[in-house]
């Protein structure tokens, strides 16, 4: 397990590769800091819609550990279908390192979330631009330029289907 542990802790890491890229960020967010903002917000929301917090909670972890060893992508790098591959190869590799037991329920999970299906994985999908698009307001409280952070709010929107979701957004972007 340790090793797994060890992969995990790897998240702290891994920048997030976008605010970089796109927005001139230079110590941007760790994956593991988007990873844990993610889930309690996940986690909160799951509460909030009456859906299996539980199973919220360990798609939001699991959502970006296969980028402790592929690091962070960002879109125009790899095709969808590429990504997928890659992080279902990279998933079963470290998922390996836990009892068989342990590893099979997450795998499972994984593959749930993969699939995009349930209202448990849709959620976590919605929320994971949800958290970027509240990380974008961050930056621009910080005197970062809106024309940089632009596209991180539309690909937020044009994510996001749930109602409550872009209530939520909506009150995000409308911040001063």
């Amino acid at each position: 397990m340790i090793e797994f542990f060890n992969t995990v802790a790897g998240l702290k890491y891994i920048p997030r590769k976008g605010w970089k890229q796109k927005a001139n960020i230079e110590k941007a967010e760790s994956v593991a800091d988007h990873s844990f903002s993610m889930a309690v917000m996940a986690m909160v929301l799951a509460d909030s819609l009456g859906l299996d917090t539980k199973k919220v909670l360990t798609m939001s972890l699991l959502h970006d550990l296969a980028e402790s060893i592929t690091g962070d992508f960002t879109p125009n790098e790899i095709s969808k279908k590429e990504k997928i591959k890659l992080e279902n190869k990279t998933m079963r590799r470290i998922l390996s390192k836990l009892p068989p037991n342990i590893a099979s329920g997450y795998e499972n999970t994984w593959i749930e979330y993969q699939d995009e299906k349930s209202k448990e994985s849709v959620l976590v999908h919605e929320v994971d631009h949800l958290e970027m698009a509240l990380q974008a307001k961050k930056y621009q409280k910080d005197g970062h330029a809106l024309d940089l952070l632009e596209d991180f709010f539309n690909t937020a929107r044009n994510e996001i289907k749930s109602n409550e979701l872009l209530k939520i957004l909506d009150k995000i972007t409308a911040e001063k």
